[in-house]
């Protein structure tokens, strides 16, 4: 399980998401999660209202190995603030945004693809954890 600050070094595909977390890489972890091009880390943000630009460190610092930013907000698509396009935008990076759900799938999808993406998972609290693997 991945604690806060924890990562796991290395990508590795979302077997299922709900129940406030993920698994993935035979561990889970309940929280959000940041997947980048060298690991999966704790993400500390709860709603995706609570993302702060202190948030995005990670995925900026990583701009040079990453083409796109993908966000799954939650249970429900919502978009973010203006300040989270802004900073992504200004680093000259594309954004998608779904529900955390379609995130998860869109994510191992292009993880196969060997996509250069980083992708932000709100977790969500569905109680049927869904297996998301493409």
């Amino acid at each position: 399980m991945l604690t806060a600050g924890a990562r796991y070094p290395g990508r590795a595909p979302i077997d299922a998401y709900g129940n406030g977390g993920f698994r993935f890489a035979g561990m889970s972890h309940r929280g959000s999660i940041l997947c980048l091009p060298d690991a999966i880390e704790a993400w500390r943000p709860e709603r995706l209202d609570d993302v702060s630009e202190a948030d995005l460190a990670r995925i900026l610092a990583a701009r040079e190995e990453i083409d796109f930013v993908l966000i799954g907000t939650g249970q429900r698509h919502l978009l973010p603030p203006n300040g989270v396009r802004d900073l992504i935008k200004a680093a000259g990076l594309g954004l998608e945004i779904m529900a955390t759900g379609p995130a998860a799938r869109t994510y191992n999808i292009l993880l196969a693809e060997k996509r250069r993406v980083a992708t932000a998972l709100i977790a969500v609290d569905e109680p049927d954890a869904a297996r998301s693997a493409p």
